[in-house]
């Protein structure tokens, strides 16, 4: 598949929404790395119209002056765990006694303090907290120019926009990085291959609807699917579970989502895979938990904090094949919901079986107010 344009509706692949150009190192930062973000963020809001075929998207037009998009959070996510890895991989070349050991993502403990909006870069700044040889940890801060990007276009942002004026810290992430190690024991549950057998192969993987654009019940059911909009880097299916969650308390449920790559990513870079891994995970998650205590139809806001994605297996066993039958599963569950905020687990599985990663976020999950129900307190 080749490279594909946001501004055509087209659907961007990995190497293009998440690629990174290096910035100088300024005088002050030290030991820091800096990176900017080439390609406009994906916003959820902007494809519902397209996904529910009522826009052609490529009569879709950008302008400065149209009302703010918000940037889907696992575009910065994501980002920054590859900031973080080019910013490991040029540490490690520039040492001339380094490691051999192959090294990969460990682990990423993100935290959102601002909205992202996607008429500008994100500015990304790397630095290293502890440089254990066998458990390297590196903080990566990330800001976005106070205005829009120099590019009329919203997109493919000039070097020039690093020069603008940085608004406030809008995600921060800790990354930490393995080398590959032998299992000395392995040990996992049953695989939803086989849990949710009959479900599975009741239909083709591809026969399952699109996952929504945006999951709140009340918005697909005004704007039902028709296509996968634009969605970026993943084919991604929602398995119907109706069936298998009635009746079950919350904690109990489970929501099943399947996604392939829509292009090869090489092999040889493994953080690559596990950053598609986190990238499709943060999509709706929340949004469902709010589906399934009723918030659906009297959906207030939807907001992440906290977000975690743990790798259990060597970096190399998190690759992606890129095929028509390579399908991975996201099985997501909802173990807690209280004090205006919701979490949702899930569980990365390769097509094999194989639990590679554990995805954790917690975040804001509110309905509409009703009269006299805040009193007085934020």
């Amino acid at each position: 598949m080749k490279s594909s344009d946001a501004d055509t509706g087209e659907r961007l692949i990995f190497q293009e929404v998440m690629s990174l150009v290096p910035l100088p190192s300024k005088a002050e930062s030290g030991s820091t790395k800096r990176y900017m973000s080439q390609r406009r963020a994906w916003s959820p809001e902007g494809d519902i119209l397209i996904a529910s075929g009522k826009l052609d998207p490529a009569k879709q037009t950008y302008h400065k002056s149209a009302q703010r998009q918000v940037a889907y959070g696992g575009h910065v996510y994501s980002q920054a765990g590859l900031a973080a890895s080019r910013a490991f991989a040029e540490m490690q070349a520039s040492q001339k006694d380094a490691s051999r050991k192959k090294f990969g993502i460990h682990t990423i403990h993100g935290y959102f303090s601002e909205a992202g909006s996607v008429d500008r870069p994100f500015i990304y700044h790397v630095t290293t907290v502890a440089p254990n040889p066998g458990f390297h940890n590196l903080l990566v801060t990330v800001r976005q120019p106070l205005s829009a990007s120099t590019n009329e276009t919203g997109d493919h942002f000039p070097l020039e926009d690093a020069d603008l004026p940085l608004g406030p810290v809008c995600f921060n992430a800790l990354v930490s990085f393995r080398p590959t190690v032998p299992s000395q024991h392995v040990a996992q549950e049953l695989s939803p291959q086989k849990r949710f057998a009959d479900v599975l192969n009741s239909r083709p993987p591809e026969k399952w609807d699109h996952a929504p654009h945006v999951d709140i019940a009340k918005t697909v059911e005004a704007f039902p699917m028709k296509n996968a909009g634009t969605f970026p880097v993943v084919d991604m299916r929602k398995v119907d579970l109706t069936a298998f969650n009635e009746g079950k308390s919350l904690h109990e449920r489970r929501e099943l989502v399947l996604y392939r790559l829509l292009a090869p990513l090489p092999a040889d870079e493994p953080d690559a895979h596990i950053c598609t891994h986190a990238y499709e995970a943060d999509r709706n998650g929340l949004l469902m938990v709010g589906n399934h205590v009723g918030f659906g139809h009297d959906f207030g806001r939807a907001v992440s904090l906290s977000y975690s994605f743990v790798v259990h297996v060597n970096p190399e066993d998190a690759v992606m094949s890129h095929g028509e039958d390579e399908w991975w599963i996201q099985e997501a569950c909802f173990p807690r919901v209280e004090a205006g905020r919701g979490v949702i687990m899930s569980k990365i599985w390769s097509p094999q079986g194989v639990h590679v990663a554990t995805e954790y976020q917690d975040g804001i999950i509110q309905r509409q107010w009703r009269p006299g129900e805040r009193k007085g307190k934020l």
